[in-house]
């Protein structure tokens, strides 16, 4: 192997030998030891990354196996590496974030007694998430793809003393097992009938898959493969009707909450279709279905984040709706601007996570928005690191989300695909819903009157019921969450005392929102043009010639400062602007118009409140069917066929024909003898007509 393979060895293997360090040898070599080694690790797939960055900008990429698994039928399983331009955007973006949650990692889990256990996980799931993107086959893709997917359940049940965190994992792992059903079928689709698992070797074969349909269906093949393979992503990146797993996961830490739900995890689907545009690109039926679902996802799930008390859950809504963006841009082709929003989104998310998580500390672990306000004097990093993440968010002119997020918006008005015109629609009233909630999160938390270190009476048990309302659809689930919540309320002195005040969070927490600011604001202006209208994707990505609507909007860059200023003018700046002041009216100046508005669309807020009713759908139609099914095979199948019909029953017979023959078992002999005489009387009488008989055929 040559220095270069070695070096694209050492970006995953890096933080692999710092999980396994923490989590086996943890409690030996300590608290200090367990995170150094980890962020060691983590910061060694850094630099190693940026240096192979600067090999694939010299002009150098990869594609090969490292070494072949097994082979069977023909097919080989291989473990490879593909190291291209898309790959390496990953790598950087995965290794930066995930480095600045694991700094921020030591302050806020410092308390917590399975500190090295943390560690080892993040960096087992940053391990794993890096394998997803080097990987060069669907074998490798699929590991890492589940990899990240345990991982997860792992680290969103890290307290695994709670009831709500355990049905969180619970369901995150279930619903994310529908998404790589499809997703599974898909790659058997592959490897049935192109014989190949390599991605260059598939792409190669797609014009022949065109013409093949699915046996007995009559469907084209290459459309049941794209939405197979898109109904995996649907689960990962929380696409709707997959998307329940992603709020209720807000359980786990906050430190995972910006990884997974930023750079990582949720991003894996969006990176896979990308991957995958080869494919992608000869069916414009998988491409509407991907807008439509993208399309429903980015409006609907910002329509949750308006109702939202909990700081952690508002990010998470705004998470969805995001992915939704990126999984639009998917549909109409503008692969690039998918993957630009992924990169931009990475930071500015992270960025808010871990700032919601600043406050939650200042704030002694109390997280319902509602209880905060004028939190900016006390908590001044936390504060301006938040309004960058928030101002990036929702698109403001010369942040990195404008760009990225304009780009979506122009592609989307340029495109003639069936579903574009409702996609538009989503999106640009997404810009307005976007703004409203972000702002309304800021304004409660930041600005206004002081509402904590109050006695909280009645109105704390009112939250902690709205947010058990909030947190499942079952009833038994709702119980144990109000349960749990007293229980952490306990152990953590939930909330401020009466005349507490927040403080702002130690170095190792402020120093990452502050690096993670600074790509939050330049991180779109410098890299816009290479990736969107230059030459960063080429060879990569493939776009067919009649569906590339960047290269149409791209006649009209003429650079990242006039695209700024042209955008002060543009209709999606006007609608943010709209929903940032209608945000600051109503929870700053006049908070008795939102309650006036609840109460009078109270049928509205019911659907909201309960999500759409997805939680209840699922656990009547879903949950319910699944316990019907195991009711009845229980009661038919276990109590009345295998108890009562083969046990009982053969021991049953048994005894019935023990009573039946003990009638003939008398003890005299003359009762024998009768029966004997009796028998040899049948054999004299039936005998000739046996005999007859045996001769006539």
């Amino acid at each position: 192997m040559t220095a270069m393979q070695n070096l694209y060895l050492l970006v995953p293997l890096a933080p692999l030998a710092g999980s396994l360090l923490a989590g086996l040898f943890g409690r030996v070599i300590g608290r200090t030891a367990s995170h150094v080694v980890t962020i060691l690790g983590v910061l060694v797939a850094l630099i190693a990354s940026i240096i192979i960055y600067r090999d694939v900008q010299a002009g150098n990429t990869f594609n090969g196996a490292l070494y072949t698994w097994a082979t069977s039928g023909g097919i080989k399983f291989e473990i490879g590496f593909l190291i291209d331009s898309l790959t390496v955007m990953m790598m950087l973006v995965v290794t930066f974030v995930s480095l600045m949650v694991h700094l921020y990692t030591v302050g806020y889990m410092s308390e917590d007694p399975g500190y090295q256990r943390f560690f080892s996980y993040i960096s087992l799931f940053t391990f794993s998430m890096l394998m997803l993107v080097m990987s060069n086959n669907f074998l490798q893709l699929f590991f890492g793809w589940e990899a990240v997917g345990l991982v997860s359940y792992l680290l969103i049940g890290f307290w695994y003393t709670r009831p709500t965190a355990i049905y969180a994992n619970m369901k995150a792992f279930l619903v994310n097992r529908v998404g790589d059903f499809g997703f599974l079928l898909g790659i058997g689709l592959i490897a049935a009938y192109a014989g190949t698992l390599n991605y260059a070797e598939v792409f190669a074969k797609a014009p022949e898959l065109v013409k093949l349909s699915v046996p007995a269906t009559g469907w084209p093949m290459l459309t049941a493969i794209c939405i197979c393979l898109f109904i995996g992503a649907m689960g990962k990146s929380a696409q709707v009707p997959l998307h329940v797993w992603l709020p209720d996961s807000m359980e786990g830490p906050t430190p995972i909450s910006a990884l997974i739900h930023a750079a990582t995890m949720v991003t894996a689907g969006i990176f896979m279709v990308t991957r995958m545009s080869p494919l992608f690109e000869l069916s414009s039926t998988a491409l509407s279905f991907v807008l439509v679902i993208g399309a429903t996802t980015a409006l609907f799930m910002g329509f949750l984040g308006i109702i939202q008390n909990d700081i952690k859950r508002v990010v998470a809504y705004s998470t969805l709706s995001q992915l939704g963006y990126m999984t639009v841009a998917l549909g109409v082709s503008a692969y690039p601007a998918a993957v630009f929003h992924l990169m931009t989104h990475a930071f500015f998310k992270a960025l808010l996570f871990l700032g919601a998580g600043s406050v939650i500390m200042g704030m002694h672990h109390d997280q319902d928005i509602r209880n905060m306000g004028g939190l900016r004097k006390y908590m001044p990093i936390t504060w301006i690191t938040s309004l960058i993440g928030s101002l990036a968010l929702i698109g403001f002119p010369f942040l990195s989300g404008f760009y990225s997020k304009d780009s979506i918006i122009e592609a989307v008005a340029e495109s003639h695909r069936w579903g574009a015109d409702y996609a538009y629609f989503c999106v640009i009233a997404g810009v307005f819903v976007t703004a409203f909630y972000s702002f309304r999160m800021y304004f409660l938390v930041f600005h206004g009157e002081e509402r904590f270190g109050k006695a909280h009476d009645a109105h704390a048990h009112d939250d902690h019921a709205h947010a058990d309302d909030h947190h499942a659809a079952a009833d038994a689930h709702d119980d144990a969450h109000g349960a749990h919540d007293d229980a952490h309320a306990d152990e953590h002195h939930h909330g401020l005392a009466p005349g507490q005040k927040p403080h702002e969070s130690p170095w190792v927490v402020t120093v990452p929102l502050v690096l993670l600011a600074i790509p939050s604001v330049l991180i779109g202006f410098f890299t816009i043009e290479p990736m969107l209208f230059g030459e960063w994707f080429k060879g990569v990505v493939t776009i067919a010639e009649h569906n590339d609507v960047l290269g149409e909007i791209g006649h009209e860059f003429h650079g990242p400062v006039a695209m700024a200023v042209h955008g002060l003018t543009s209709l999606p700046f006007a609608l943010a602007m709209a929903g940032v002041l209608l945000s600051w009216f109503f929870y700053l100046k006049r908070p008795d118009i939102p309650a006036a508005i609840a109460k009078r669309l109270s049928f509205v807020n019911r659907v909201l409140d309960n999500k759409y009713y997805f939680d209840r759908f699922n656990e009547i139609v879903f949950a319910g069917g699944a316990r019907g099914l195991g009711q009845f095979l229980w009661k038919f199948g276990d109590q009345t066929v295998i108890d009562g019909a083969v046990v009982n029953g053969s021991a049953g017979f048994v005894g019935w024909l023990a009573r039946v023959s003990r009638l003939l078992q008398t003890g005299y002999v003359y009762h024998y003898a009768f029966w004997v005489i009796f028998g040899v009387v049948i054999l004299l009488v039936w005998g000739p007509y046996l005999r007859t008989v045996g001769a006539g055929s």
